[in-house]
């Protein structure tokens, strides 16, 4: 767990380098994204109970399997999510069968037992959650790894989900977003002029390092035309 600001906070996965997030209002809290199985969320909500008791919502980045299927271990609450939000079904066999190649049959097991937590909440460009003295901002720049990419603002902590990924993509990240576009939502997101980036995979990072992420995606698009 790493203490970015006061009440802002990132929390570090083994599984897939995954990183998902809290802030902390006076009344409420905000969990961003919950981890790929049921299990590990209910590992990710013990965490946060050692730092706060206060009720929470979640927000779920966008809808690859690693960052929402941990969600049932905090209902029932509001789950948010850009209106493009949809189960992809095919990803619960997918990755646990993966996870089973991988000499991994618990993991896998978990998965299939998660359950999906639809939104409850959706927005379509701009959302405000108060928390209680503390306002959170859910911001959609089109789209760029998904199509649901959410970013939350959280004074000047940006979580990103993996429109940002430290310390590089990979191989998972280029599979149903727009590439085309995904250089403008960092674009988008630069111009929030934050001092933190917390990525969906990897430690938080410098805005540096997300101008230089945008220029590995328009030199790769470029070289693909």
């Amino acid at each position: 767990m790493i203490e970015i600001a006061d009440g802002v906070y990132a929390f570090r996965h083994e599984e897939l380098d995954l990183t998902t997030g809290l802030v902390i209002g006076d009344d409420t809290c905000l969990v961003i994204d919950t981890p790929g199985d049921h299990v590990q969320g209910a590992a990710l909500a013990r965490q946060i109970r050692e730092i706060t008791s206060k009720p929470w919502q979640v927000v779920y980045t966008h809808n690859h399997f690693d960052h929402y299927y941990g969600t049932g271990a905090f209902t029932p609450c509001e789950v948010w999510a850009h209106e493009n939000f949809r189960f992809e079904e095919s990803e619960r066999t997918v990755w646990a069968q993966r996870y089973r190649d991988e000499g991994k049959p618990e993991t896998a097991k978990a998965i299939e037992e998660s359950e999906l937590v639809a939104p409850t909440r959706t927005f379509a460009d701009r959302a405000e959650i108060d928390l209680g003295g503390r306002t959170v901002v859910l911001r959609h720049f089109g789209p760029g790894h998904s199509f649901c990419d959410t970013v939350i603002e959280a004074g000047k902590t940006v979580f990103a989900g993996d429109l940002v990924e430290h310390p590089a993509f990979i191989e998972e990240s280029f599979g149903d977003g727009d590439i085309t576009q995904w250089p403008v939502a960092l674009e988008r997101l630069l111009a929030l002029d934050p001092d933190v980036v917390v990525p969906g995979h990897g430690s938080p990072v410098g805005p540096d390092f997300v101008a230089h992420q945008r220029e590995i995606l328009i030199a790769g698009w470029t070289s693909a035309r």
